[in-house]
This record gives structure tokens, sequence and C-alpha cells, in this order.
């Protein structure tokens, strides 16, 4: 691992994990290469501008769940074979129940490349401190589809009110919105912009 990357709960321990390509329960239905251990994985300065975010949801009773942080090009490149077997089907009910597999790269959802690569994106929903349970932002992780995107429509108030203090609060210490994933964000100041790392997740 390059020195200035950090075990996310070295920097914020009282962060939660839920490492879903460690695991089989993803888009794939199995786990995904590349990762060896359950943990998270940023360079420096994303982890410290996300202590910065925790610090602040702390104050409102609210918590960070890390679904998935730095990506090893393996794992991109995998999701990228996987996609074209379309014939591998197990977790379409769950993840993409309305969508033709073979059409995931043209709708944006996978791609060759990954920010996550760079190591300074992250995948994340906010959880309550009194019972660690998530929020309720009115679709799950990985869901492709229009429910995923920020601006849809069909919401409850609470629902848009979630997704709103998440944005705001990733937003005020330097992350990026992804449009068509309310849990994707990404360090505008990110360190490298072009580098796409694949050392293994362990």
């Amino acid at each position: 691992m390059p020195s200035d990357f950090v075990y996310v709960k070295d920097i914020i321990p009282t962060i939660s994990l839920e490492m879903r390509y460690f695991g089989s329960h993803n888009f794939t239905g199995r786990p995904i290469q590349g990762y060896e251990k359950p943990v998270a994985i940023l360079t420096k300065r994303a982890a410290l501008a996300l202590q910065q975010v925790e610090n602040h949801l702390n104050k409102k009773g609210l918590g960070l769940k890390i679904f998935d942080a730095y990506r090893p090009q393996r794992a991109v490149d995998n999701f990228k074979t996987w996609s074209l077997n379309t014939n591998d089907t197990i977790a379409k009910k769950e993840f993409y129940p309305l969508i033709n597999k073979k059409n995931l790269f043209n709708l944006g959802f996978i791609a060759s490349k990954s920010g996550h690569s760079r190591g300074s994106t992250v995948d994340l929903t906010l959880i309550s401190l009194k019972d660690q349970k998530e929020i309720d932002m009115g679709g799950p992780f990985d869901f492709f589809g229009a429910v995923s995107h920020h601006q849809y429509a069909n919401l409850t108030a609470q629902q848009k009110e979630n997704r709103k203090i998440l944005k705001e609060a990733m937003a005020k210490f330097g992350f990026k919105a992804y449009d068509k994933e309310w849990w994707h964000y990404t360090l505008q100041d990110e360190p490298y912009r072009k580098t796409y790392f694949d050392f293994i997740v362990k």
C-alpha cells in the first residue's frame, strides 16, 4: 500500500463498515477480485476530510457507513468481465430488476475505469448513532436504476431530506457527488487525478 494511503478505521475509529465487495452481497452475487479483507482504504487526504464529515454528523446523532472505498483496478476489470456474461444474473432481482445487464455500461453504472481506483472516492450512507441502523435513502446501495439518481423525484420528503443531509455534509468538507448514485462521493482536491492503483485490499 502506498505510504499516503491509510486504513479509514485508523483515522476514524467510530465509522461503520460494510464492505460489500469483500463478500457476496453485491450486484455480482459473489466476492470481487482484489478484496482480501473487509477493510476500507483511502488516501490520507480523503480520510482526513471524511473524519470531518463524521464529526459534523455525530453532532446530529448521525454517522457514516462505508460500503466501498479504494477499489483495485483488478476489481473494476472483474466487474467488466462479469457484465459481458449476460447469462450470469444471480443478483438481478435485488440490484438491477428493470435493466438489461448488457446496458449497464451505456447507462453509466459500470465503467472500465473507476474513480475508486484513484483512492479518494467512497460509497457510503448515513446511520443513526442510537441504533446503528441505516437511514432511509429511498433506494438501496448499488441499485442500478433511476431511484439511485440524486434528482429522482419520486421520494418521500424525509428520503429527500436524508439525501440532502448526506450531500451537504460531504460537500461542506470537499466531496463532490455523482449524479447517478446517491452514495458515491469523490474528494474534489484528490491527490491522484490520473493514477489508477491496483494494490490488493488487505
